[in-house]
């Protein structure tokens, strides 16, 4: 068993399911278990560490873990390696790692445990050999919340942190991505006159208006975002998620809600698309209350691939071109505090969130390499 499979092994078997998808004080919640561990396995390396407390929605707080490799010489350069610390929901079983076939198996295993793993391996090793870089600090972040509210990116931010690049641990086939989309999450109310279910004629169905705007969301607006499309990252998309309107079959809903989530491209913002969809309602005679469904915007991301930290980074991963994906991470909230970042990691998405959630050994074991690879690489 390589070392970093070990230590991916011990991480899935640490839960750390983000609170938000738990009841209150659920002992499986939080990423604190995970901070600790990595915490002990950094200082172990020789490491600097500290922890950043942060305050997410609920008000308790929880810790980004921040782990510093510092240059012999003076600070020339910054390099962050941000991966999150939280997963989606967990039962008992995926929390027993489970080797089958060349892959790892558990929850996090690929969303992003795997990219922890990889990560904090190759600063341990860094850190432990004699190529420490001269004039480059190397700070890797295990941040919390990336599934929820992307606090602990947020928080990051707000502190003034700045690097020169983050490589943010996503599921990415160990491509390097330069681009993806952005996630709005938007909620749209109509509005009717409740009546007698036996007469229904007196009132004004609310949910017969909202089946009009689901239909026209679904068609015609999805058509609309095909025609615009970016060269990494395709067209934007919608989808209508939930719906809600009523109180009991014999009485007409006078409030009926939905919930999209738009998927961004660069350059479209929250107040750019919500115009967009009240000028296409108003031209088809339809009107609906349209409220921001998240605590905070999730924009698209698009970082200049010609960037030199970025093309010595291509070139340790072996890629010559930019690539783009269709989900959103961590990356887009700090390249909008100031920080260049791209997408790198073990795994494939399509792995992420599923039942029996797995990570190739292999692919493991080659993202470390590579991330070392490119860490001897700096000055």
């Amino acid at each position: 068993m390589t070392r970093t499979e070990k230590l991916l092994a011990e991480l899935i078997a640490l839960p750390s399911v983000n609170p938000a998808f738990l009841p209150p004080q659920h002992s499986c919640a939080g990423e604190k278990n995970v901070g600790d561990f990595l915490a002990a396995t950094a200082a172990k390396a020789g490491l600097d560490l500290e922890f950043q407390k942060v305050v997410v929605s609920d008000g308790q707080p929880r810790s980004n873990v921040i782990v510093r490799l510092r240059p012999r010489n003076k600070i020339h350069q910054t390099i962050l390696l941000a991966p999150h610390l939280d997963t989606v929901g967990a039962d008992a079983a995926q929390l027993i790692p489970r080797r089958k076939n060349g892959r790892l198996l558990g929850r996090g295993a690929c969303d992003t445990k795997g990219s922890v793993a990889a990560m904090l391996t190759a600063l341990c090793e860094l850190a432990e050999s004699k190529s420490r870089p001269l004039e480059t600090e190397i700070i890797f972040v295990g941040l919390i919340d990336e599934e929820h509210a992307q606090a602990g990116s947020r928080a990051l931010v707000a502190s003034g942190f700045k690097a020169d690049l983050a490589i943010v641990g996503e599921p990415t086939k160990l491509q390097v991505v330069t681009a993806h989309k952005g996630s709005l999450w938007l909620q749209l109310e109509t509005r009717g006159r409740a009546a007698h279910g036996a007469t229904p004629q007196l009132g004004k169905n609310a949910v017969q208006e909202m089946a009009r705007i689901v239909e026209i969301l679904e068609t015609d607006y999805a058509a609309q975002l095909r025609r615009r499309k970016h060269k990494l990252l395709g067209h934007a998309t919608v989808n209508v998620g939930q719906i809600s309107g009523g109180t009991q079959p014999n009485i007409v809903p006078d409030r009926c809600t939905i919930t999209i989530d738009r998927r961004t491209l660069p350059g479209e913002t929250e107040l750019g698309v919500r115009r967009e969809i009240a000028a296409l309602f108003r031209a088809k005679g339809l009107a609906a209350k349209i409220f921001n469904a998240k605590l905070a915007p999730a924009l698209a991301l698009e970082t200049d691939p010609k960037l030199p930290l970025v093309r010595q980074f291509f070139q340790s991963a072996g890629q010559s071109k930019p690539v783009g994906v269709d989900y959103f991470c961590d990356a887009a909230v700090l390249a909008a505090g100031g920080i260049p970042s791209v997408v790198f990691g073990p795994g494939d998405i399509a792995q992420a969130h599923t039942a029996d959630e797995w990570i190739s050994l292999a692919q493991l074991e080659r993202g470390k390499n590579l991330l070392l690879k490119f860490l001897k690489s700096l000055p």
